[in-house]
């Protein structure tokens, strides 16, 4: 299936498909040989490399290219090294090989999500060194573990330590989505994941009676119904709207149900769980009093509680008076890149970059591409991948060139 012989493949691609093959896969990622990866990339790279343990087992590694002036803010190239689990059944080839099909495309879990983006920020640290090129701002590269469990264990950590502030961040680029059309995706804020269970007691009793004030009866005809009425609202204001993404508005999915031990017998509990994604621009003050309204409305004894409750609205200026979205956007226009800007619908690491009150921006440099991250089949072409390296070599050089800003002086 090797498109090329011997030798004659981009070396950037071969070093793509070699990351590509270190099983840094959950539930057991094998971090250790992306932090020997690492390594030997700063070797290479006649950079210094910094390793952060921020929970035992877990490191953080940092290469450094210090810019010639280093009290100014700097410019973070961020990528988390963990990759999601696979179901190898569904997949054409190993997920773990790196396969380069007929047509250039390359499988692989973390093709998309997100190996592909730490190959091309390594690989245009590389080509700009080689020209001899220097930057006022110093760069740092930043490979972090467990984004794709939660971060709890990655960077929610590291934004809290020491070794981060010391970094001096003015501006960070994280990881982005592919877009199916010639256009760019950009995401400037995350929607807050909120994962709630509700609780609903009622009267037991025996399965051949009507057992009044059931904890089925609240579950569904209330807490259930007033959930999915809400979620309908939602998909139909997406349905509708010309201008708005998955972004733009709350998803709400019903995950769990538990309750009961017979047939014969009415429980005298039943939980319902949701999963509600809230994009910044909702007040989340009066969106929880609406859940508390329907679960009031169901019954007096309902409660709920929160698995996980972000309450985190920053999103990043995109307007072009910001130096750092003009350095960014003004790049990409040069290159003639059709740029479009949305809020993620889902969650990275930029969340907690944008906590700690510093600009981020997601973006992957993946046009022409089907959005396959988490999915069977993950892959990348060659050719997109090799335009991305040189969108960074473009795109670096601006931020780290971004004049000082007032109180850098």
């Amino acid at each position: 299936l090797e498109l090329d012989g011997p030798g004659t493949e981009d070396p950037s691609v071969t070093l793509f498909r070699e990351y590509l093959r270190l099983k840094t896969v959950h539930p057991e990622p094998d971090y250790d040989a992306a932090i020997r990866f690492m390594e030997r990339i700063a070797e290479e790279l006649g950079l210094p490399m910094k390793k952060v343990e921020v929970c035992p087992g877990r490191v953080v590694a940092v290469i450094t290219w210090v810019g010639s002036r280093p009290e100014l803010k700097s410019v973070v190239l961020n990528s988390h090294t963990d990759v999601v689990p696979v179901y190898e059944g569904h997949w054409k080839y190993d997920p773990f090989a790196a396969v380069k099909d007929a047509d250039g495309n390359i499988y692989g879990r973390g093709s998309q999500d997100m190996k592909c983006v730490t190959i091309q920020y390594i690989e245009a640290i590389r080509r700009l060194k080689a020209a001899g090129k220097r930057f006022s701002r110093t760069i740092h590269l930043t490979f972090v573990p467990d984004e794709e469990v939660g971060g709890h264990k990655g960077m929610e950590t590291f934004v809290k330590l020491p070794e981060f502030h010391k970094l001096n961040i003015g501006f960070a680029l994280d990881e982005g989505l592919a877009n199916p059309t010639n256009a760019y995706t950009v995401f400037y804020g995350e929607r807050n994941p909120w994962w709630i269970t509700v609780r609903c007691p009622g009267s037991p009793g025996h399965g051949s009676r009507f057992v009044e004030n059931t904890a089925a009866e609240k579950l569904v005809s209330r807490v259930i119904n007033s959930f999915l009425e809400f979620r309908e609202k939602e998909k139909h204001r997406l349905n509708i709207s010309e201008c708005f993404t998955l972004g733009d508005v709350t998803t709400v999915n019903m995950t769990m149900v538990k309750g009961g031990m017979a047939y014969n017998v009415v429980p005298a509990e039943m939980d319902v769980s949701f999963d509600l994604r809230i994009p910044p621009t909702v007040n989340l003050q009066e969106f929880e009093e609406k859940i508390k309204a329907w679960c009031k409305e169901a019954g007096e004894d309902v409660t709920y509680d929160f698995a996980q409750k972000h309450m985190d609205q920053n999103f990043t200026c995109t307007e072009e008076s910001d130096p750092w979205w003009h350095a960014f956007s003004s790049t990409c226009k040069a290159m003639n890149m059709t740029v479009k800007k949305e809020i993620f619908p889902a969650a990275t690491d930029s969340r907690f970059i944008r906590e700690e009150g510093l600009p981020a921006i997601g973006f992957s440099p993946m046009n022409l591409t089907p959005i396959l991250l988490h999915d069977h089949n993950e892959y990348l072409n060659e050719q997109v991948f090799l335009r991305g390296i040189q969108v960074y070599e473009r795109l670096v050089p601006a931020l780290a060139s971004v004049p000082p800003l007032s109180g850098e002086e």
